[in-house]
């Protein structure tokens, strides 16, 4: 058996700069991956494919041909039929479903990665991105899970090459957001003239200082139509900001997961401790962005 994790991608800016003609939204954005926070996936050949769903957040949650971990199986096994075997593959769901961290689109990088490697393949990287790519504009930024600028519909991804290390708190309402609704609220028409992109600092961004200053001057463009439908989140990023200690609060992709950077790791534990006696239905991790 081999274990893959799924780490939770935070979009700590996130710009949306158009729209295709073909209905795709084009973004630019800054992404991290969660430290310890995020879903596990496990893989063992077996006679016959099959998916299990277990953890908190499993209640519910599909394990038929349209799951993106056994889509990631199918997509695989039809480029390569002679070398992809069945496997039997559970996965620990831990980050709530549809909350704008890339949770699905995480465990389908994780099956892509874990059959791979289960299976002794030599796959070269734009080969692998471009399956990915087909599963979902945010599986390409998940199969490596590292710092980065992601563009264009999820494809175009650069290498953050020097990131800080970020200590944040992850907050959820559990409440679900519809990606689609999200973005249709924004109203954008094909070919609209563009709002601009995350230039100007994400080079420079080497420590925290500097990444914090440069992120001040950035947003989530996503934000704002997603506090409208689901007005919780205005309450989240409003509590996250006044924890002790936050030095920048967002939300994450299109939500309703919110986040907030502190100076360390024992700030950003001693928040997420004094949020969750506030708010015990929230889902409330702290964690450390690599």
């Amino acid at each position: 058996m081999i274990t893959e994790f799924a780490a939770a991608k935070i979009n700590l800016a996130l710009h949306v700069t158009g729209k295709r003609d073909d209905g795709y939204h084009l973004l630019d954005s800054a992404v991290m991956f969660a430290a310890d926070a995020g879903d596990v996936l496990d893989l063992s050949l077996a006679d016959d494919t099959s998916l299990t769903v277990s953890g908190p957040f499993s209640q519910g949650l599909e394990t038929d041909a349209e799951n993106l971990v056994l889509k990631a199986f199918a997509a695989l096994r039809n480029r390569y039929p002679d070398e992809v075997r069945p496997c039997a593959m559970n996965l620990h769901k831990a980050l709530p479903v549809a909350s704008g961290i890339g949770g699905g689109s995480a465990d389908a990088a994780a099956a892509l990665r874990g059959i791979v490697r289960l299976n002794g393949l030599s796959v070269d990287a734009p080969v692998l991105a471009d399956i990915a790519l087909q599963l979902g504009a945010d599986v390409p930024v998940c199969i490596a899970s590292r710092a980065c600028r992601m563009r264009g519909i999820g494809q175009v991804i650069d290498d953050w090459r020097h990131p800080p290390s970020l200590h944040a708190v992850l907050v959820n309402p559990l409440v679900g957001v519809s990606t689609a609704g999200i973005f249709k609220h924004l109203g954008l028409a094909p070919g609209s003239p563009a709002n601009s992109g995350i230039e100007g600092g994400f080079e420079q961004a080497g420590n925290v200082h500097a990444a914090l200053a440069w992120l001040q001057t950035c947003r989530n463009d996503l934000e704002p139509p997603a506090c409208h439908l689901e007005p919780v989140i205005s309450d989240v990023l409003s509590a996250v900001s006044e924890l002790p200690g936050c030095r920048l609060s967002r939300m994450s992709g299109s939500g309703a997961t919110c986040f907030g950077v502190f100076g360390n790791a024992e700030d950003a534990a001693a928040a997420a401790a004094h949020l969750a006696r506030q708010q015990s239905e929230w889902w409330i991790a702290a964690t450390e962005l690599v």
